[in-house]
């Protein structure tokens, strides 16, 4: 496919998946439960960290989690006294790691000034990966259980931090839709990273817009120059087109 034919192409169905009837089929639909800046911005993370496997099964259990939460995501981190959540495990993601998960967050925000801050600190002209690499050594800058480390990709140790990378999309991109909340203003759209599984990798191959085998921080670099150059400005919007294209149509 030639480049204006496949831009075309992306363009469609980049617009034909991102709109309002996307969130109900999402983890997203989690932090849109919430008003206040602090409540989706911590539901968003959460929500982001345990968004791997079944996407059923990541709805479920983020919305258990906030229930755990009573609801007041920021409120709870907050208020958090050091201990153990009961009854909460999503794959290999449990009570203890989200103690501490709760703890890490209450650093975030009482020492460093929130998460946006300590995302924007970093951020580099033309890229946000050093801001997800200096974000997990904050997080774990306190004392902290060792198993706990592998729930936050480092992008400096070879990985495509999907996770991370859909929710900073999710926090700084403004798509006029209603789906990503733009809550984010100190770190541009242009900056971001799409965030690259196995379904959005395999489209990506297929379309000739990816040669890299795995799904690694290489891999993510050759993408994303690539979405960049069909948008500058908002290279991340593919995203949904890449993902709708794997998990909807099955195009891979």
């Amino acid at each position: 496919m030639q480049s204006a034919a496949l831009k075309e192409f992306l363009d469609e169905k980049a617009n034909q998946y991102n709109n309002p009837s996307f969130i109900d089929t999402d983890p997203i639909q989690i932090p849109h439960q919430f008003q206040n800046k602090e409540d989706i911005e911590v539901s968003a993370f959460l929500t982001a960290t345990i968004s791997w496997g079944n996407r059923k099964m990541i709805i479920q259990n983020a919305q258990k989690l906030m229930g755990l939460m009573g609801n007041s995501p920021y409120d709870f981190v907050m208020e958090w006294k050091p201990g153990k959540m009961e009854h909460f495990v999503h794959r290999t993601f449990n009570a203890t790691d989200l103690s501490f998960f709760m703890e890490g967050l209450q650093h975030i925000y009482k020492v460093h000034g929130g998460l946006e801050s300590v995302f924007s600190r970093y951020a580099e002209a033309d890229s946000i990966q050093n801001s997800i690499h200096h974000f997990k050594r904050h997080f774990f800058d306190i004392p902290h259980p060792l198993r706990t480390q592998k729930h936050i990709s480092d992008p400096k140790k070879g990985s495509a931090a999907k996770r991370i990378n859909m929710f900073l999309r999710w926090m700084v991109r403004n798509d006029n839709t209603g789906v990503d909340f733009g809550i984010w203003k100190q770190i541009p759209p242009a900056i971001l990273s799409c965030p690259l599984d196995v379904h959005s990798g395999n489209v990506a191959r297929k379309l000739g817009l990816l040669h890299r085998k795995q799904n690694d921080a290489k891999a993510l670099q050759e993408l994303d120059h690539k979405l960049r150059e069909m948008d500058p400005a908002d290279p991340v919007k593919y995203d949904f087109a890449l993902f709708g294209l794997g998990v909807f149509e099955k195009f891979s």
